[in-house]
């Protein structure tokens, strides 16, 4: 298979365009960074993000609307979507169905970094249309491991925020210059996602963190 640079120009002989993301990829080349590395370098700034305080609006496939918000004192993440919402915080961790009725939320151990939160707590999320940054992460590193990769790199702006993007055999992933999924198009777990960030705030919501007004609650915690 033709490399990335060869492709580039033969697109640029032909059609007097150079493909996105072809001059980005040279450059890393003669700084010594392979496609892997790239890849890696996306994977590492995704993960980076875990000091920042933020709110971020989703468009879902469908038209419908999720959010990911995330404080820092006290430490905590919110995961809001159709149907429900997912805190993860150092008291507990809750997860609420908001639909159908009656609102229910259950709180369960806070996570620990020996025991962090269960998949099945994230598959409402999911269901709903949702992408984890964590999955996100996991797929860009496996991918990174790959010699045979071949990548398509580009620069955009998501919701006001410089992106890099990257379009791999099976998806097509943006990460924001400071570590934030921009948006996600593809394979994904068993199943296809396509999302991208519509709003970014510095500021979170007040209610981002609160139970929904009314709801039963079932306290698993351990007393």
């Amino acid at each position: 298979m033709p490399s990335l640079r060869l492709r580039c120009a033969a697109v640029a002989l032909v059609a007097l365009v150079a493909l996105p993301g072809c001059s980005d990829l040279d450059k890393a080349s003669a700084s010594g960074l392979s496609r892997n590395d790239l890849v890696a370098d996306l994977a590492a700034q995704l993960a980076g993000a875990g000091d920042l305080t933020f709110e971020a609006t989703y468009q879902l496939t469908g038209g419908k609307t999720g959010t990911i918000a995330q404080v820092r004192d006290p430490a905590g993440t919110a995961y809001v979507y159709p149907g429900g919402k997912v805190l993860v915080t150092s008291a507990a961790i809750t997860s609420c169905t908001t639909t159908p009725a009656p609102v229910t939320c259950t709180l369960t151990a806070p996570a620990t970094a020996t025991s962090p939160p269960p998949a099945a707590v994230f598959r409402g999320a999911t269901n709903a249309g949702m992408v984890m940054p964590d999955a996100v992460q996991t797929a860009l590193n496996r991918a990174s491991l790959d010699p045979d990769i071949s990548v398509t790199q580009r620069d955009t702006t998501i919701a006001g925020r410089h992106a890099t993007c990257v379009k791999l055999d099976g998806f097509d992933a943006c990460i924001t210059n400071d570590g934030l999924l921009g948006s996600f198009t593809g394979l994904l777990g068993a199943g296809r996602a396509d999302v991208a960030m519509t709003h970014y705030s510095e500021q979170v919501s007040a209610d981002t963190f609160e139970l929904p007004a009314g709801a039963k609650i079932i306290d698993h915690r351990k007393n």
